[in-house]
């Protein structure tokens, strides 16, 4: 695309034909638009690289998550950027609407919502991990969410209560199945798995691999023999997560699932396919 060699077309809503209007001067388009502001009404958003529900999964949104769409076709498709991480994509139009503003979170793997305030009715959606809801009242067994749904009131944190450990967050993935740009219980990759960890814990993190090794922390100059638990280890096109000093724990497509491993057989193993560790980071 002429004039965007410098963006990356992963988090910049901008192509031939169509640009945002913010973009204007500094990306070449046929069209510049300003976009209007949406919000995850869905459990999970896909964001896929075309139009078409058989297009590869880049990323997901999850629920509350805010969306500025630019373009809506009349096939059901939005083209939008998400406001978390800035991943650009095609989301379902039917995926997004309006909601008030979020006051708290799912802090369950997975929870039900439920269309009456009983465990005894039938569930009508499953929601994910660090879904984001509006809860209008709360008792001691479900919270209403503005949309009409009833969760569980213990599968429910306030919006600002933030995780102090991302190794115990990505450890609640144990065994989910692999999927490429998955971030849910249902499905997650390597750098989902890191993404959402962190966003538990209150910190801002890029969605690929290769952005968080560019982001995160602070390079470990001692590498793999200086690791302490909570680094991150990356490799080209993956990242793991250390549980502790001689374990890693990683979204792999090797055992399509999260899983906990001894490093003296992953290095090897990782190595053997044709990939060396590029870095280790470490936040502080």
């Amino acid at each position: 695309m002429s004039g965007t060699a410098k963006f990356d077309p992963r988090i910049t809503p901008a192509r031939a034909d169509l640009a945002a209007e913010h973009l204007r001067g500094e990306v070449t388009a046929e069209r510049y638009v300003k976009g209007t502001h949406h919000v995850v009404v869905a459990p999970i958003a896909p964001v896929r690289r075309a139009p078409k529900h058989d297009a590869e999964l880049q990323t997901q949104a999850l629920m509350g998550e805010g969306v500025t769409a630019y373009e809506v076709t009349e096939a059901g498709w939005t083209w939008g950027q998400l406001d978390r991480d800035g991943y650009v994509g095609w989301m379902p139009t039917n995926a997004l609407g309006e909601m008030p503003k979020p006051t708290h979170k799912i802090s369950a793997l997975r929870t039900l919502m439920f269309a009456e305030p009983s465990i005894k009715t039938p569930p009508v959606a499953g929601l994910p991990f660090g879904a984001e809801v509006p809860i209008v009242r709360t008792d001691n067994t479900f919270g209403l969410i503005d949309n009409g749904g009833f969760v569980p009131v213990g599968h429910l944190a306030a919006l600002d209560a933030n995780e102090r450990d991302w190794v115990s967050v990505a450890a609640k993935f144990l065994h989910t199945p692999y999927l490429w740009g998955g971030k849910s219980s249902l499905g997650i990759d390597c750098s989902g798995l890191v993404q959402v960890a962190l966003t538990a814990c209150g910190l801002a993190c890029p969605r690929d691999s290769d952005m968080q090794e560019r982001a995160l922390g602070e390079k470990v100059s001692g590498g793999i023999p200086a690791l302490r638990r909570g680094d991150f280890i990356f490799w080209k096109g993956h990242v793991g997560i250390a549980a502790d000093a001689s374990t890693l724990l990683h979204a792999n497509a090797h055992h399509m699932a999260t899983v906990v491993e001894p490093l003296s057989e992953a290095l090897p193993r990782i190595k053997a396919a044709g990939s060396d560790v590029i870095s280790v980071r470490r936040i502080a």
